[in-house]
């Protein structure tokens, strides 16, 4: 999978830009701060996930000289091939709309082709892995850091996933205000059962999808991280769904753990009455707090090494790198998922790296898929990386492709 063609209006620091990307070799984004190299990641990931991964406001998205514009808007489009589908082209515009009273409302638009599209309908579109600087928060960060992570990735290739979770997020609000409500005396709890019954339903999709991604995704993440240790380290995942699950075994509770075992698995019509039960069980103490206490919102996930949480008592390096073998292992589970390597994009990942770590990132990733990287410094990458890459040089919104140097033999 591969972008051909990248246009830009109005995004972020991109007035008007037409780019076309090599496909075998890695495109290394020099310049110094606050240019547009982040901003080309960003676009890219846009087009991926209709989000940002730097803002919640696709209103900042827009270019502040577009701001007196009389619709204020922001273009996104991409040629994207994969192997065994035809060129598709996928644009996104945001535009600042304004109503009858004059209230500015902000409007998104998807197309395929020309067709206006929903955003489940792009899934698998376009696929791309995003390694930052501040991906540390998988272990330094809070539980919503590791749910968005889970939930990034797996919203990219399973529709399903992505349908549930959304439908999860519009009720969810829904509930914990009717449990305002009824605390105060203005509902009655009969009318739970009503956003009980869908919570189940998308919750339990949600809880299986990441509980299969998880088991997945740590097979490929312990191998990278036993490479990177020289085999002295182990690294395991564990999932921690916010209420305690059990397995059945011929016809009976065999035993139960927190957190679901990676090795085994749950349906989702498995954990569905268990989270029924667990929401009717807590159904007081949620009406008096007006929120609901479980469910996916409330899942964690932890990183472990040689069975010691990586949160609470691993270094600043161990850190990076489990961080670093869980992203290699996201590359190559998406690509066993899909059938193809995504686009990979690093933003200043690889200055954070030591010597060590930053060979062995380089060479698992050059040749092997698109990849677009942003540095302020060429000298920190190897050799032979910068001899197969396109250097580009970005300076105010302006990319000039000629302007990259190569290493002196």
């Amino acid at each position: 999978m591969y972008i051909e063609h990248l246009s830009l209006s109005n995004f972020r620091n991109y007035a008007r830009l037409e780019l076309g990307l090599p496909t075998n070799n890695p495109v290394v984004l020099h310049g110094q701060n606050a240019q547009g190299k982040t901003s080309l990641l960003e676009a890219i990931y846009y087009l991926a996930t209709a989000k940002s991964p730097y803002t919640a406001s696709d209103r900042q998205l827009i270019h502040w000289r577009a701001e007196n514009d009389p619709i204020p808007f922001a273009r996104l489009s991409a040629e994207i091939c994969a192997h065994n589908a035809p060129m598709n082209r996928l644009e996104m515009t945001l535009m600042i709309e304004r109503t009858v009273d004059g209230v500015a409302r902000l409007r998104k638009v998807i197309k395929v082709n020309g067709v206006e599209k929903r955003v489940m309908d792009i899934v698998g579109l376009l696929n791309v892995v995003l390694f930052l600087p501040h991906d540390l928060s998988l272990i330094e960060g809070s539980p919503s850091d590791r749910r968005r992570f889970m939930d990034n990735t797996l919203g990219q290739v399973d529709a399903a996933y992505l349908g549930a979770m959304d439908t999860y997020e519009k009720i969810l609000p829904q509930r914990n205000a009717l449990l305002k409500r009824i605390n105060d005396r203005q509902a009655s709890p009969k009318e739970l059962r009503f956003w009980d019954d869908q919570l189940v339903v998308a919750g339990s999709v949600v809880i299986a999808g990441r509980q299969k991604f998880l088991r997945e995704l740590e097979i490929r993440a312990q191998n990278a991280h036993l490479d990177l240790t020289g085999k002295r380290e182990v690294l395991t995942l564990r999932y921690q769904p916010s209420f305690l699950p059990t397995f059945a075994g011929d016809g009976q509770l065999s035993f139960d753990t927190f957190g679901l075992d990676l090795h085994r698995e749950l349906t989702p019509d498995e954990i569905a009455p268990q989270f029924g039960d667990k929401l009717k069980a807590e159904e007081g103490e949620s009406i008096h707090r007006g929120m609901t206490l479980c469910g996916p919102h409330r899942d964690e996930l932890r990183l472990f090494i040689n069975e010691r949480d990586s949160g609470l008592y691993g270094s600043r390096g161990q850190a990076r790198t489990a961080v670093m073998a869980i992203k290699l292992a996201e590359l190559q589970w998406m690509r066993d998922r899909i059938g193809e390597y995504p686009v990979l994009l690093l933003d200043e990942v690889v200055a954070e790296l030591d010597s060590e770590r930053r060979a062995y990132l380089l060479e698992r990733i050059d040749g092997v898929t698109q990849t677009v990287v942003t540095t302020t410094e060429l000298d920190i990458f190897t050799r032979p990386f910068l001899e197969r890459a396109a250097i580009w040089q970005v300076t105010d919104g302006r990319i000039d492709i000629h302007a990259g140097e190569k290493p002196t033999p």
